[in-house]
């Protein structure tokens, strides 16, 4: 019987676990170790911000920037619908704000033709806040979340949440290493040009500390705040003073070792994803109708995260590809439900969904762990094409 071949896994080697095991032998296994602020310096040079802070997950991130940015009860936030609910839970139901979604585009990522029209003909911009025509309520945020390591549109988006007023905040968690590489913005990574961004280092991410995440800002004021709270906001570490409601959202020692050996692959690992992509596009792309689908190469180097095979044209249904190759141990998935269709969200809004329905409907992801094997990688091509 042939390997299971998983959908994305961890690639750990022998200096994730010397460092993992330094960090247990000392002692240090929590909060409070060394490595956490050395894994938070390294990502901040990594992306060329001035700081980082580090998260127990990318959830707390965003949850984080949330408060942060001091997105209030009763807000609303502009977000996408195809994406994971823990994009979209912290910056709403977490601080009591609403979600209006989004559609995409053909990137997957949230389509800022749909947030222009919304902001310019739905709501009403008074004394520098824009309002809700509908709702009367503050429009506080917006969010884009670079899906699967595509780049979202940053210029034209960052230039309407700047219109607007609108803070904005980018989830990055599916998209460490991903940056322009043309036009003015060429060097900047995602999740670095916003007000804020966030990074997620869960077990089926690129570099994976188990679970973790990771905080950034253009606002010095925003990230000290942020780390405050991850801290259970001590104002008096010794006498156990606490100036506002913080939270247990640091990430451990032993995580953060294995952040620093994760992050010193991640140009290596990048490089496997793309040497994946593009095996899988020159055998299955155009084949019977079969897509796989692209990312900018021309204005970015996207990380590659995870692929996308579009059926539309193929005459193949989503579910009956995924159950096929289960059946041969081979591991997909579709992307997620729509999140505006979830738990309590169909009372919000939501805009320009026709192609958040289409790639819903039709997407199924193959794999692509950074140690996947061309001889596995050609075991998926074989199965797809004798579908």
């Amino acid at each position: 019987m042939a390997d299971f071949i998983p959908l994305s896994v961890p690639n750990f080697g022998p200096r994730e676990a010397e460092l993992a095991g330094q960090a247990i032998t000392s002692g240090w296994v929590s909060t409070s170790g060394a490595r956490v602020a050395e894994f938070e310096q390294a990502i901040a040079a990594y992306l060329g911000m001035p700081r980082a802070v580090a998260a127990n997950s990318g959830s707390s991130a965003l949850h984080l920037a949330a408060m942060a940015a001091g997105i209030r009860p009763g807000d609303e936030v502009l977000v996408p619908t195809l994406t994971f609910i823990a994009a979209v839970n912290p910056l709403t139901r977490y601080v009591g704000a609403e979600p209006v979604f989004i559609g995409c585009d053909d990137t997957l990522c949230i389509d800022p033709d749909a947030v222009e029209d919304f902001c310019a003909n739905r709501c009403t911009l008074r004394g520098g806040r824009l309002y809700n025509n509908r709702t009367g309520a503050h429009v506080a945020a917006l969010e884009a979340v670079h899906v699967f390591g595509a780049m979202a549109d940053i210029p034209r988006l960052s230039d309407i949440a700047r219109r607007y007023g609108l803070v904005f905040i980018e989830d990055a968690t599916e998209a460490l290493g991903t940056r322009y590489t043309a036009g003015p913005l060429a060097g900047r990574c995602a999740g670095t040009m916003g007000d804020l961004g966030c990074y997620s280092f869960n077990g089926n991410k690129i570099v994976t500390t188990g679970a973790g995440g990771m905080l950034v800002s253009n606002h010095d004021d925003w990230a000290g705040h942020a780390k405050h709270l991850s801290t259970q906001a001590k104002a008096d570490e010794l006498q156990f003073v606490h100036d506002e409601v913080g939270y247990n959202y640091r990430m451990t020692n032993v995580q953060a070792s294995l952040g620093l050996a994760q992050l010193a692959r991640l140009e290596e690992f990048i490089a496997v994803k793309k040497a994946r992509y593009d095996r899988y596009r020159a055998a299955l792309d155009g084949v019977r109708g079969l897509r796989i689908l692209p990312f900018d190469e021309e204005n970015t180097r996207p990380n590659y995260w995870f692929f996308s095979l579009y059926l539309k044209n193929s005459g193949l249904d989503r579910d009956t590809v995924i159950r096929a190759l289960q059946a041969q141990d081979i591991q997909t998935r579709p992307v997620w439900a729509l999140v505006h269709e979830q738990a309590d969200y169909p009372k919000n809004e939501a805009y320009a969904l026709d192609k958040a329905r289409d790639y819903r409907a039709n997407i199924v992801n193959l794999p692509c762990s950074t140690n996947l094997s061309e001889a596995d990688c050609d075991r998926v091509i074989r199965a797809v094409l004798a579908l």
